[in-house]
């Protein structure tokens, strides 16, 4: 689309509309700390530093950024330059990558590049969803939650969805949900019987999205009623609007709606949500784990 025509778009009906919305059910979520999305990065760049300190790096300086809010990439670079870095390791929190979400942040690093004059070099990490500690993690989450192997537990694997048409033009983010989806049930040792994956969040309902959507996979296990469901969003790295308000206000009340129309009542330990990794000391090893090897190649050698 023709760029002013999107950003009049944008800036006139899309922000104006989606902020009144998100506004209001933000006020649901807000914690006495403040935004449990932005408290939650901030315990992580502290977690990571003292993992990076523990294993001897500690002149390794970590900091957060958003795409959409501050601090902004732009200003993280221009604080790391303050810092004395000459090279800076990109980790978007998108363990699958996507046109939209990680193409994104790399589209915001370049533009952040050339406005801050950055000197120095950095490395773009793409993504994440295979490394095995993420994927060890993800899997002692679930059974912390009370997910049991040698039940007849079910597991929904819950991913953003994205136009089919990125993928058409070579988004591989499905390839990737599947290849993560796999390995986590792998690690818990649950067969295909007992676990699937859907896809939420669609922007609009203009486009086709990648499917089959979490809402038609919670009907569809309401009405067979097979065992306890727990639902896990491996594709949020931290506990969002996304997760906190649409799980607990929207996605659950609708499988309870749906089991109660066909005739399966649930109880109150029927449907569990399993919280994302968010600001816990194994996310910190994880994402410790993922960028060490860029560390170690630029300080060690």
């Amino acid at each position: 689309m023709n760029r002013v025509c999107w950003w009049l778009i944008v800036h006139l009906c899309i922000l104006p509309v989606r902020g009144r919305k998100s506004g209001a059910k933000y006020e649901q979520i807000w914690t006495e700390e403040g935004s449990p999305f932005t408290i939650a990065h901030e315990k992580l760049v502290h977690g990571l530093s003292a993992a990076f300190a523990e294993g001897g790096y500690g002149d390794v300086v970590v900091r957060h950024a958003m795409s959409y809010s501050d601090p902004s990439i732009q200003s993280a670079f221009k604080d790391l330059a303050g810092e004395g870095c000459s090279h800076v390791v990109v980790l978007p929190l998108y363990p699958q990558s996507a046109h939209s979400t990680t193409g994104s942040v790399h589209d915001g690093v370049e533009r952040a590049v050339k406005k801050t004059g950055w000197k120095g070099t950095y490395d773009f990490i793409d993504n994440y969803h295979d490394n095995p500690m993420y994927i060890k993690a993800l899997a002692a989450s679930i059974k912390h939650a009370g997910f049991d192997p040698e039940s007849d537990d079910q597991l929904l694997l819950s991913f953003h969805s994205i136009p089919l048409k990125d993928i058409e033009a070579g988004d591989t983010y499905e390839l990737q949900t599947g290849a993560s989806s796999l390995q986590i049930a792998s690690e818990l040792g649950i067969d295909r019987k007992r676990w699937t994956i859907g896809y939420q969040c669609r922007f609009d309902k203009g486009r086709e999205w990648l499917s089959p959507y979490t809402t038609e996979v919670l009907a569809r296990w309401a009405e067979a009623r097979e065992g306890r469901v727990f639902f896990v969003c491996p594709g949020f790295a931290v506990d969002c609007l996304e997760t906190i308000y649409d799980i607990g206000a929207e996605l659950k009340p609708f499988y309870e709606e749906k089991a109660r129309e066909a005739g399966n009542p649930i109880g109150d330990g029927d449907f569990v949500y399993v919280p994302c990794l968010d600001r816990s000391k194994a996310h910190a090893k994880v994402l410790f784990d993922v960028t060490i090897p860029y560390v170690k190649e630029r300080i060690d050698g």
